[in-house]
């Protein structure tokens, strides 16, 4: 009976010593698992760009006047050639009264110009002539030496001055009646305005066969040279200009792959980069932060009947893939950790946590390539905090 009660107090001390030990053993840690996985991987740089027509033309004022108004609508088809503006000479000056009045007077001027003008020209061929008799003269008394050689020169010289006299008579003739002329038209072209008749106009025509994109000056009205009246362009023709930021640009290559998103169709579009422009931009952002930017030109390769309902100016999301791999072994970018000068993971391992330096390559928001240190299936701590440590216990967090 001894033998029998001291084997059950064994047991019994035995059993309570295995409880207070199980109860102060460490709780597994729960976690969240993620794997190792392999499969296609793609690194992109994502912004939002815009439509807009490849050639687009602006079709501008020649000259000051009155532009008649355009009857022209967006998205009407114009041909190489085709007028779409008209205008006429400034009515504020051919209308006015007081400058009709002022031109008249001004005709009035040049008139009694030309008729100084021509007086003087007279003087002058008579002062041309008596210079001319004066040396004919003195050149015969020369010769019978009754007048000196001093007076004779002073004779040619005389002529000489008449004559540049009188051709600058005539020049001024010529300036004056140039100047009548000048005033007539601008009366006549006034005149005839004030007569309600019909004024000659300029014609702009469309360079291209395009359609109208837009149209600045439509009613009618004074405008200055050089002043936008229609823009034009082919809408059929259109390329995405996207603003990257320059760390992003120098990663983009001309011929990079493009994916087009968000454009409010059900596909997603194809694109390739034509051109990364050389020179960037500052831009603020909405947060008010400075920006430098880079403006980078995509077009579309995918068919025409995919995006034919996009038109310039509408709004669209870029992904430039800048990096992409067919078989890839990855990681959720969560798992990683920094590890002295590299990076390390937690490996589920027996329902413990070891630490495990890995060698990682390019990176895609939230995965990264793995180059060294895992396999395919192994299981890892996603978003490890302070608590996992190398051989922790660890337990799956129930989802």
């Amino acid at each position: 009976m001894r033998t029998r009660a001291r084997i059950g107090i064994t047991l019994l001390a035995l059993a309570v010593a295995g409880a207070l030990a199980y109860g102060f053993l460490p709780r597994p840690v729960p976690v969240d698992v993620a794997q190792v996985t392999q499969g296609p991987m793609a690194v992109m740089v994502e912004e939002e760009g815009k439509t807009r027509v490849m050639e687009r033309y602006v079709v501008s004022a020649p000259i000051a006047g009155y532009a008649r108004r355009i009857d022209l609508d967006v998205g009407d088809a114009v041909r190489a050639g085709q007028v779409v503006a008209a205008i006429e000479p400034a009515r504020s000056t051919a209308l006015d009264p007081r400058s009709r009045a002022q031109a008249a007077a001004r005709v009035k001027a040049a008139e009694a110009g030309v008729a100084a003008a021509l007086e003087n020209s007279r003087v002058a061929e008579a002062e041309a002539a008596l210079a001319r008799q004066e040396l004919e003269r003195s050149e015969s008394l020369r010769q019978s030496n009754f007048v000196s050689a001093q007076a004779l020169d002073r004779a040619r010289s005389e002529v000489a001055r008449t004559q540049a006299a009188r051709s600058a008579s005539l020049h001024a003739v010529n300036v004056a009646r140039f100047e009548l002329e000048a005033a007539r038209a601008a009366l006549a072209g006034a005149s005839g305005l004030q007569a309600g008749g019909a004024s000659e106009t300029i014609e702009v025509r469309a360079p291209v066969d395009a359609r109208v994109l837009k149209v600045v000056h439509r009613s009618e009205g004074a405008v200055q040279a050089g002043d936008a009246l229609v823009e034009i362009g082919n809408p059929e023709t259109l390329e995405v200009e996207v603003e990257v930021l320059s760390t992003q640009a120098v990663k983009i290559a001309p011929g990079s792959r493009v994916l087009v998103d968000r454009w409010g169709g059900d596909t997603q579009l194809q694109g390739a980069v034509r051109i990364v422009e050389p020179t960037g931009f500052t831009k603020v952002s909405a947060l008010g932060v400075e920006e430098q930017r880079v403006r980078v030109i995509v077009d579309f390769t995918s068919p025409r009947e995919q995006w034919r309902r996009l038109g310039d100016g509408y709004r669209v999301e870029a992904r430039f893939v800048v990096w992409e791999g067919a078989d890839v072994l990855q990681v959720p970018a969560g798992a990683l950790f920094r590890l002295r000068d590299g990076w390390a993971v937690f490996v589920v391992d027996g329902g413990s946590a070891t630490l495990r330096p890995v060698e990682i390559g390019q990176r895609a928001g939230l995965v990264a390539q793995v180059r060294s240190g895992l396999s395919v299936g192994e299981k890892l701590v996603d978003h490890p905090d302070d608590k996992i440590r190398d051989g922790v216990r660890v337990r799956p967090r129930e989802p």
